[in-house]
């Protein structure tokens, strides 16, 4: 009988597409979750905190392979130190971790998060894969919806974004998951890059909406990287199939 998968952020939308997956391919799951949960159809659920480092010994005792898509607004990388230290004593034999593209360019503290749990996942002398992807289209949703509701739509100029289906991504990592250590791999972003007006705008055909337009400048440093592109990843790149267009026509068309 094989281990458990410790996945943290399992409750998640990402988590929510991982789960069933990795139960389809035959793996139990343990999921790493602040509130108690009842355990159900091989999934069960260990109390803990990661970023208050409450419960992750627990956790991954006995857990051959850490999927780790917990995430917040911020601290994510001590967060992921305490899960590193954890699966280290645990001799955990794969740790994968889920990143965002312009971890390393975009000057944002969520960024620089992102790059410190990265790094602390490359240095914990464990096997290890990361992969890096885009906002996924489910983030941008509620960025134009919550725009949407204001008669004046801000739109930012310069700003584009390479939007992608969480599911994809999902099943990405369900396969780097079940797959042998492969370190830093390749960028997973959506299959088509889109200026923010175009985003909001699509949203508000699909939702029947019409709203008044109106270019804004994002200032200082975060600004100047999103208008070179630092956000985007265009070579060497996976690209997904689902495009933003698809996802709005069965989430709110």
């Amino acid at each position: 009988m094989s281990s458990p998968i410790l996945v943290t952020g399992g409750t998640g939308t990402l988590g929510g597409h991982v789960v069933p997956l990795l139960r389809a391919a035959g793996r139990d799951v343990r999921i790493l979750s602040r509130h108690a949960r009842p355990a159900g159809d091989g999934v069960e659920y260990v109390t803990g905190d990661l970023l208050k480092d409450e419960g992750i010994e627990a956790a991954v005792a006995g857990a051959e392979i850490v999927l780790h898509l917990a995430g917040g607004p911020k601290g994510d990388d001590e967060a992921t130190r305490n899960l590193v230290r954890a699966a280290s004593r645990a001799r955990v034999r794969h740790l994968v971790y889920i990143s965002v593209i312009g971890a390393d360019t975009v000057p944002l503290g969520y960024f620089r998060s992102k790059l410190g749990a990265e790094r602390a996942v490359a240095e914990s002398g464990l096997p290890w894969t990361t992969l890096r992807a885009a906002q996924f289209h489910d983030l941008v949703l509620m960025v134009v919806r919550k725009m949407g509701k204001s008669p004046v739509v801000p739109v930012p100029g310069g700003l584009r974004f390479q939007p992608v289906d969480s599911r994809e991504v999902a099943a990405r990592l369900v396969e780097l998951t079940l797959g042998k250590p492969a370190g830093m791999v390749p960028d997973l972003a959506g299959p088509e890059v889109y200026g923010m007006g175009e985003l909001s705008r699509g949203y508000l055909r699909a939702s029947g909406k019409r709203r008044l337009m109106m270019p804004v400048r994002v200032p200082g440093k975060a600004g100047k990287a999103y208008r070179a592109g630092d956000n985007l990843s265009l070579d060497g790149v996976e690209v997904g199939e689902r495009t933003w267009e698809a996802f709005l026509a069965e989430r709110v068309g």
